[in-house]
């Protein structure tokens, strides 16, 4: 899954681009909208996470391993993460950022695939999918130790002994 296509998706629906097509998008676009950029989040760091751990260049790795660690991050554990300051303090500001926002917006995508009575603006989701764009952007930049790292905490749980 390549985040970047998800984050188009998600501008082409909040901008009303997609689905209708008429420049207004109705509240199933931007739903799906939010969902699409939770998702490139998602996925960004699912590959991080398989990247830095098993490898990145295809040729060099085992896929069924590197799938495994795609397919091992959850949901409501990575959010956890990023919502717990004892963790995301260690980080640099970029992997803070995303934490951040990944939890936010997994929020948001619980209520617009969930909850029949959200209402969404095109104001917010444009926000929401330019931050997204913005912070996935920071986090693929920053340090790939500081990823790996990141992706370790998000990946696994602590364990005390």
């Amino acid at each position: 899954m390549n985040p970047q296509d998800l984050l188009r998706i998600a501008e082409g629906l909040a901008r009303g681009a997609i689905g209708s097509g008429r420049g207004r998008p109705r509240q199933a676009e931007l739903r799906r909208a939010i969902s699409a950029a939770y998702y490139a989040m998602f996925h960004t760091l699912a590959l991080c996470g398989a990247n830095t751990l098993v490898g990145a260049a295809r040729v060099n790795r085992n896929q069924p391993e590197w799938i495994q660690v795609y397919r091992s991050l959850e949901h409501g554990y990575a959010r956890n993460q990023c919502n717990n300051r004892a963790v995301m303090d260690r980080f640099p500001l970029e992997i803070q950022d995303f934490g951040v926002l990944f939890a936010r917006i997994q929020r948001e995508r619980q209520a617009a695939d969930y909850d029949p009575n959200a209402s969404f603006s095109r104001y917010r989701v444009r926000r929401f999918v330019n931050e997204a764009t913005r912070v996935i952007a920071a986090f693929e930049n920053a340090d790939p130790r500081e990823r790996r790292a990141f992706s370790v905490v998000v990946l696994f749980r602590f364990r005390n002994n």
